[in-house]
């Protein structure tokens, strides 16, 4: 028995699908005994926390810098061209000064040309490890984007999340005590507990996403609801699914799923296939640390794109990985 679990304001949605059948409601003794708990919940409105962002690239406008509401943020040298070429060196001891001074233990690093070359943000990053060990900290090149504000911005919010992600983490361990606990991502397809509480950004539309596949399942004739009174036998019904039992729904017809998106600078294609083959191995490794059995892990899509307007040989690549959960 799969559990889908579909979190909101009200009490939690929680059904128990079996063979492609769901049935709601699910007493708490026996979804303690499911074979895995997979989680819908959207993060637009939860509680985020204030973040200590530090971007690393030469100096710009007030207008133009880190947005982190009431966190902090500074801009240190540093940072490389979109070729990988560095601009200046980093700026150690600015680093050290602001995380040892901003008083926070949410941290955001992004550093200009990091899709490239992310060796200034892991720098920066064993830089505040070492200043401040209880912090967390979000790395701009793991959301691949090339643009520099585009990437920050995902990083910040990813830190801001991490407090309340690991906060409904814990809850779910809890209520379900032992039982695996996957989490709905927002484009589909899912990730462990582990995975969620650092990289929660990626199911912030985790519930509007399993309900999408819930209804779609639904509606298609891919899936049976059945209605459980008490005790008795359920029997199926024809009646209209409410939102929450669908996304609940639609999160337990989920998988373990993982992306990899970097920029890549290859001249020639004996480059070019060697780049593939680093994101394809980084894309097996993060689908596995997404809740996939290590043996089921598998390539789903590759694409690769060249980027106009930039110097010949640069290419944004994206690998899509999935498997089977280790549970169920």
């Amino acid at each position: 028995m799969i559990l889908g679990v579909a979190l909101g304001q009200a009490a939690p949605t929680v059904v128990a699908v079996d063979d492609g059948t769901a049935t709601w409601p699910v007493a708490r003794g026996a979804a303690r005994h499911a074979s895995r708990a997979c989680v819908a919940v959207d993060l637009g409105g939860v509680r985020t926390a204030p973040v200590a962002a530090i971007r690393v690239g030469g100096p710009c406008p007030e207008a133009l810098g880190p947005v982190v509401g009431s966190g902090a943020a500074t801009i240190v040298r540093g940072g490389h061209s979109v070729t990988g070429r560095r601009l200046a060196p980093l700026d150690t001891e600015a680093v050290r000064r602001f995380a040892a001074t901003c008083g926070l233990v949410d941290f955001a690093v992004t550093a200009t040309g990091s899709p490239i070359l992310a060796d200034h943000e892991l720098e920066v990053a064993a830089i505040v490890a070492a200043e401040v060990p209880r912090a967390r900290i979000t790395l701009s090149y793991e959301f691949g984007y090339p643009g520099l504000r585009e990437r920050e911005a995902d990083a910040i919010r990813n830190a801001a999340l991490g407090p309340e992600a690991g906060r409904i983490a814990d809850e779910v361990a809890r209520e379900l005590p032992g039982v695996p606990a996957y989490f709905a991502r927002s484009g589909g397809g899912l990730v462990s507990a582990h995975y969620f509480r650092r990289f929660p950004l990626t199911c912030d539309r985790g519930a509007a996403a399993s309900l999408a596949r819930g209804r779609a399942a639904l509606s298609g004739g891919g899936g049976r609801v059945e209605i459980s009174d008490g005790a008795e036998v359920s029997a199926e019904v024809p009646v209209e699914v409410p939102d929450g039992v669908a996304a609940a729904y639609g999160a337990a017809l989920g998988r373990p799923e993982a992306h990899v998106e970097r920029i890549v600078l290859a001249r020639g294609r004996a480059e070019l296939d060697r780049v593939l083959r680093d994101a394809r191995d980084e894309a097996l490794t993060r689908v596995v640390s997404a809740g996939a059995a290590p043996g089921s892990a598998g390539i789903e899509e590759i694409t690769v794109n060249p980027l106009s307007y930039l110097p010949d040989g640069l290419y944004r690549v994206r690998v899509t990985a999935g498997g089977r959960p280790w549970a169920g």
